[in-house]
């Protein structure tokens, strides 16, 4: 679904990105996964929790690596490095608190 006051952002080659909702205290957004693609190591001050909506990930948490399907969710605290690898199509829906200011 698209929504026209959050516009679609591609940070990565096959990554799609949309909010879905925000306000200061939280952020709701989409990522969309081509197989393959890869969502690149990063930290942030955020507390992120992402559901996988679709497809199968595999992600890297600090020194772990966790294989997530349909259904499952994960936590990732503040400043801890993370990314994933999109293993089949698919979509995490992410939280975070607060709001993720650069992405609006």
């Amino acid at each position: 679904m698209s929504r026209p006051e959050y516009p679609v952002a591609h940070p990565d080659t096959g990554v799609a990105r949309q909010v879905l909702a925000e306000n200061s205290d939280l952020m709701v957004v989409s990522f969309r996964f081509d197989t393959g693609a890869c969502g690149a190591l990063h930290s942030h001050p955020h507390t992120q929790s992402t559901y996988v909506a679709k497809g199968r990930f595999r992600f890297f948490r600090g020194d772990e690596t966790l294989e997530l399907n349909v259904g499952d969710s994960i936590v990732i605290p503040s400043g801890v490095t993370h990314g994933c690898e999109c293993l089949e199509v698919g979509e995490l829906i992410d939280n975070f608190t607060p709001r993720r200011d650069d992405f609006l």
